[in-house]
C-alpha cells in the first residue's frame, strides 16, 4: 500500500504540454522514502550516465487505480476480470503481487480496497484538484474528499514490453472505470482523472506504437535557492529515467519544459548515448509528430533544433519520484558560468531575435516615467523579499559601461536583492560592453535603476512604461 495522498503544497508544476507552461502549484506526498535506485548506491549522483547503461530497465512496475466517489455500478474486480478476458494481449491477473525477479510476463495485482482508502490511500484533496484534477467536475471533487472504495491496480511486466504492455494497461483501466463509475488515479505522475480526460489524453495520443511522452507525465519545477529546479514524474512507468534541470530562471521555463520533453520523448523512442555523459538530440528526428512538431513551429529561423546535453546521475530530493534520475548539464556550450551556457543552449537550439540598441536623449516625459517607475522599487523589494508565487519574476533596466564611458541600457532577472545591491541574470546581449554576456549573473544598484517589469503568473506584465514612450519617439524620429 502507498503511502496516503493527503497532499503537501509545496513546488509549482510547468504543465507537461511541450509549449504551453502554466503556473499551478505541485503536490508532493509527504516523507517520501529514498529511492531504491539511489539508496543501493547503483548510480552515483553528478557521474556521467555511461554509454554502456541501458536507459530502460526492468522489470517494470507502476501503479493505477480508480476512486468511487460514489458507490461502483458494478462490481469492479468482475469488470476488471471481464476486461482482460476481452482484451488480446492484456496482463495476467494474479492474487499477489509477484516478486520482480519472477516477472517474466504482462501481469496486475488487484486490491479492491473498501476499508482503509481514507485512511492509507486517501483521494488528493480539494485546492491539488483543482491543479491536478482533470476533467473532473467540482460535484466529483467534493464527492472524493469522502471517497472510502478504490481498485489498485499494480502492473508488472518484462521492460522489452514496455510501450505494448502499457498501452493495454491505460485501456484496460478505462474500460473499468466506464463500466463502473469511477475516476482514475496515475500514482506517479499524482493526477486524477474522469475517463473522457484519461481516453484524450492517455489513449487517443499515441501513434504508430509510440506514445506523446507529455501526455503521461508532468514536470514538477520549484524554486530551489535563488534559481529553479525542475523534475519529469512518470517516466518510470515506461522503465526510464526521470529527467531533472537545475539552476535556471522562471523567464526560462518554456525552453527548459520543451527540452526536458523533447530528451524524455527521445529516451521512449528508444535512443542510446554513443559517449558517456552525451547526446546530442536533435528536435527534428523525434518520431511521433505531435510531440516533435509546436516543437519545430516554434523555432526562430536561426535555430539549430540541435541541443548538445550532457547527463550525469541526478541528485535525489525529498519529493522526487522513486527512480532513476537523469540530469541535464550545458557545460557543452561556451559562457564564463552556469547561467551564460545555458542561455547560449537555449539561442542556440531554439533560436533567438536580435537584440537592438536604441539610442535616445532622456526627455523630461522619460525622465517622469522612470521616476514613477523607480519610485515602485521599494515595493517591489518587499515583495520580492517575501517570496514571489511560482513563475512570477521582475526584471529591472540599469546601466552598464560602455567603451566610450556611456551607458547601455539592459534587462536583469532579479536573483538576490539586498538593500540597494540586486544581483541576477542578464537578459541582453550586450553590444557595446566588453566581457559581458546574455545569461551572465551581474550584479546592478537599485540607485540606479531605470524601469522595472514584473510578470505575473497568470503572464501579466507590470511597469515597462519607459519603452512605451520610447517606441513613440523612436516613430517620430523616423
Amino acid at each position: 500500500m502507498t503511502l496516503p495522498k493527503t497532499l503537501l503544497l509545496s513546488r509549482l508544476a510547468l504543465a507537461a504540454l511541450v509549449l504551453s507552461m502554466s503556473s499551478t502549484a505541485f503536490a508532493a506526498t509527504p516523507a517520501a522514502p529514498q529511492p531504491a535506485e539511489q539508496s543501493a548506491a547503483k548510480a552515483i549522483p553528478g557521474a556521467p550516465v555511461p554509454a554502456s547503461s541501458p536507459l530502460r530497465t526492468g522489470p517494470i512496475r507502476f501503479q493505477f487505480a480508480i476512486y468511487y466517489p460514489k458507490a461502483p455500478t458494478a462490481d469492479p474486480m468482475a469488470a476488471l476480470r471481464g476486461v482482460l478476458g476481452k482484451t488480446a494481449g492484456s496482463p495476467k491477473l494474479l492474487a499477489s503481487l509477484p516478486a520482480p525477479s519472477s516477472v517474466t510476463a504482462p501481469v496486475v495485482f488487484a486490491n479492491w480496497n473498501t476499508t482503509t482508502v481514507l485512511k492509507e490511500y486517501r483521494a488528493p484533496d480539494m485546492e491539488s484538484l483543482q491543479r491536478f484534477g482533470r476533467g473532473i467536475t467540482r460535484e466529483q471533487a467534493e464527492a472524493l474528499q469522502k471517497a472510502d472504495k478504490a481498485l489498485i491496480l499494480d502492473f508488472a511486466h518484462p521492460s522489452q514490453q514496455s510501450l505494448a504492455v502499457m498501452q493495454k494497461a491505460l485501456l484496460v483501466t478505462l474500460q473499468v472505470a466506464r463500466d463502473t463509475g469511477g475516476l482514475l488515479w496515475d500514482e506517479e505522475t499524482r493526477e486524477v482523472f474522469s475517463p473522457d480526460e484519461w481516453q484524450k489524453r492517455r489513449v487517443d495520443t499515441w501513434a504508430n506504437g509510440l506514445p506523446d511522452v507529455s501526455q503521461h507525465t508532468i514536470i514538477h519545477a520549484y524554486r530551489s535557492g535563488e534559481m529553479v529546479r525542475a523534475i519529469t514524474l512518470g517516466m518510470g512507468k515506461f522503465g526510464l529515467p526521470d529527467v531533472v534541470v537545475s539552476d535556471f530562471s522562471w523567464s526560462s521555463n518554456r525552453p527548459m519544459g520543451s527540452l526536458v520533453n523533447a530528451f524524455s520523448q527521445a529516451m521512449a523512442e528508444g535512443i542510446t548515448l554513443a559517449r558517456p555523459g552525451q547526446f546530442d538530440m536533435d528536435l527534428r528526428a523525434l518520431r511521433h509528430a505531435a510531440a516533435r512538431d509546436p516543437m519545430l513551429t516554434g523555432l526562430k529561423p536561426n535555430a539549430a533544433a540541435v541541443a548538445k546535453l550532457s547527463l550525469v546521475n541526478g541528485t535525489w530530493e525529498s519529493g522526487d519520484p522513486q527512480n532513476r534520475l537523469y540530469e541535464i548539464r550545458f557545460d557543452r556550450y561556451k559562457g564564463p558560468d552556469r547561467y551564460a551556457q545555458q542561455d547560449a543552449m537555449v539561442s542556440s537550439v531554439f533560436g533567438t531575435g536580435e537584440d537592438s540598441v536604441t539610442r535616445v536623449k532622456h526627455n523630461d516625459e522619460l525622465l517622469a516615467a522612470s521616476k514613477a517607475a523607480t519610485a515602485q522599487l521599494p515595493k517591489l523589494r518587499e515583495a520580492f523579499a517575501k517570496g514571489l508565487q511560482p513563475g512570477e519574476y521582475i526584471l529591472v533596466k540599469a546601466p552598464f559601461t560602455t567603451r566610450d564611458g556611456g551607458n547601455e541600457w539592459m534587462w536583469v532577472e532579479v536573483a538576490r536583492w539586498n538593500g540597494d545591491a540586486i544581483e541576477g541574470l542578464l537578459k541582453n546581449e550586450p553590444v557595446d560592453v566588453p566581457g559581458l554576456h546574455a545569461g551572465q549573473m551581474v550584479k546592478v544598484s537599485q540607485a540606479k535603476v531605470f524601469d522595472y517589469m514584473r510578470r505575473y503568473p497568470d503572464g501579466r506584465n507590470e511597469g515597462n512604461e519607459t519603452s512605451k514612450i520610447i517606441a513613440r519617439m523612436q516613430g517620430a524620429k523616423k
